[in-house]
């Protein structure tokens, strides 16, 4: 489960001969200004502001490197050292300017109302959920994270999806706010454990990943994927457990298990091989193979690719036309094509998801992630 790299927002971070320094005063109201973003400006810009505020107020870094194990202490330790000897007058000014683009930013991107939408579920932070035209509609909502899913929206979605089965909808549909309809498994999922807890993390983390792709297997409607964008890991392994899956031809499907010395979930062991055969399955899920839209549905993956210039309003026409269709005859439909398999699939999550437990404990593992941020902190 490969976490992407996160997008930093275009923001005006040089000086000109012309510009005057910030005061210490400026410097402290920015302070305050950045306790008040409501989103997580992502994990890159959090390090930026770290090690530029670290250089304003102590200069240059000259702390112990952190081992190579500390993930999230090795990331500041880096950011703060790549300043190099920037003088802290200077590291101030930038600090300032980015907390003041991060604030711009956010406000012109509110939406006057956005709050009361018609049919917005309330009482998610990491999702929006609206019910309309009866479609449940589960949107994937950390655009700055690139969509990849924390513990938090494991649970939330796991919550949108039992109020989906019981709420007046006919189908339901998943998709991503932003570029990306899902970069995989946040960065936080897998670092900051503290000594001795990894087998703990190994055993929560494989009985949350179990619930999470049963709800996918028992889910009673018929259920949509949308793919907007790139798609990650274990969102792309679960659109095996999707009735149809529509995705824009900007989309790409990216499985790296193997890169990372893990293995595949969302039953795609079993029902990968059945839908695009064996070799391409291989492929995708030993080698890492990267498929685009159109290669993904040429293997069965994908059920239509559309142009991205048309794509919503395309996807939106016909999910609003098949919505009008009787509810429980559809319901009725669905359980009769998944109810064969179904108890095959739930032996098959808890299988991968005891081989992956496996996985996180073991050394190859460890020793590929740490590879893996060794490449990040390079880029």
């Amino acid at each position: 489960r490969q976490v992407q790299a996160l997008s930093i927002p275009a923001i005006h971070m040089h000086l000109t001969a012309a510009s005057m320094q910030v005061s210490q005063q400026d410097f402290e109201k920015a302070q305050e200004q950045l306790k008040l973003l409501k989103k997580d400006p992502g994990n890159e810009v959090k390090l930026k502001l770290y090690a530029l505020f670290k250089q304003a107020t102590e200069g240059p870094c000259n702390s112990p490197k952190p081992g190579m194990l500390d993930f999230v202490k090795k990331a500041k330790w880096d950011a703060w050292k790549s300043l190099g000897s920037l003088p802290q007058d200077n590291a101030k000014q930038k600090y300032t300017e980015l907390v003041s683009g991060l604030i711009s930013a956010e406000s012109s991107n509110q939406v006057p109302g956005a709050a009361a939408e018609e049919g917005r579920h309330d009482g998610y932070e990491t999702i929006i959920v609206n019910t309309q035209n009866n479609i449940t509609k589960i949107t994937l909502n950390r655009p700055e994270m690139k969509n990849a899913i924390s513990h938090e929206m494991y649970r939330e979605i796991m919550k949108a999806l039992e109020e989906a089965a019981k709420d007046d909808s006919t189908i339901v549909v998943i998709t991503g706010n932003g570029d990306y309809y899902c970069s995989g498994n946040d960065l936080k999922n897998f670092t900051n454990i503290p000594a001795g807890e990894m087998e703990k993390m190994a055993e929560d983390g494989a009985a949350l990943l179990r619930d999470f792709v049963a709800h996918f297997i028992d889910f009673p409607k018929p259920l949509v994927a949308v793919v907007n964008g790139p798609a990650v890991g274990i969102s792309v392994t679960l659109l095996g457990l999707f009735d149809i899956v529509y995705a824009s031809d900007m989309a790409t499907f990216h499985t790296p298990f193997s890169q990372l010395g893990q293995s595949p979930e969302g039953c795609s062991s079993y029902l990968f091989p059945k839908i695009m055969g064996a070799a391409k399955a291989n492929e995708v899920l030993l080698f890492n193979k990267k498929l685009t839209a159109a290669e993904a549905c040429a293997h069965g993956l994908v059920t239509e690719v559309f142009p991205n210039r048309t794509f919503q309003k395309e996807v939106w026409a016909r999910l609003k036309a098949y919505a009008s269709l009787p509810k429980n005859s559809l319901a009725v439909s669905k359980q009769l094509l998944r109810g064969v398999e179904k108890e095959k699939l739930h032996a098959v999550n808890s299988r991968e998801c005891e081989v992956l437990k496996e996985r996180w404990l073991s050394d190859e593992c460890l020793n590929a992630i740490v590879a893996f941020f060794q490449r990040k902190s390079k880029l």
